[in-house]
């Protein structure tokens, strides 16, 4: 099941898990979005998770719905012992703010239009910018 975000903060249970025979990296899962990474160190993990997040939600506003953290299955090398499963924010614009590239768009706007933008220096790429993210982004 899908969620149209009220809001660019989601939040989902997130697996870490110590691998003690790999000098304890840790290893982190987000079931419902279906993303894996790891760290060094819980802080790293954390870091890699939120990017690895942001990988695999930056181009859509349909969200997978979030499960319960106590509904959360642990896979085979997951034990209780060595498992935490936390909820953790993500914040989708500030993903998309800081890795996101500026590509070259051509459009189309009448005459009139642009001859005022010119006077009135207004950055028409900005504006465009603006009224998408309002459109499609909430």
């Amino acid at each position: 099941m899908l969620i149209m975000a009220k809001s660019d903060i989601l939040f989902y249970p997130t697996v870490l898990t110590v691998d003690e025979s790999e000098n304890n990296v840790v290893n982190v899962r987000v079931p419902d979005v279906g993303a894996v990474t790891f760290g060094a160190d819980y802080q790293e993990a954390m870091l890699m998770a939120l990017d690895a997040v942001g990988v695999m939600l930056e181009d859509t506003v349909d969200y997978p719905k979030p499960s319960n953290p106590e509904d959360v299955q642990l896979e085979d090398w997951e034990t209780p012992q060595n498992t935490q499963v936390i909820m953790v924010a993500y914040d989708m614009a500030a993903y998309r703010r800081t890795l996101s590239k500026t590509v070259r768009r051509n459009i189309s706007i009448p005459e009139y239009l642009n001859n005022i933008a010119k006077k009135q220096n207004v950055n028409v790429s900005k504006v465009t910018t603006d009224a998408l993210e309002s459109i499609l982004l909430g």
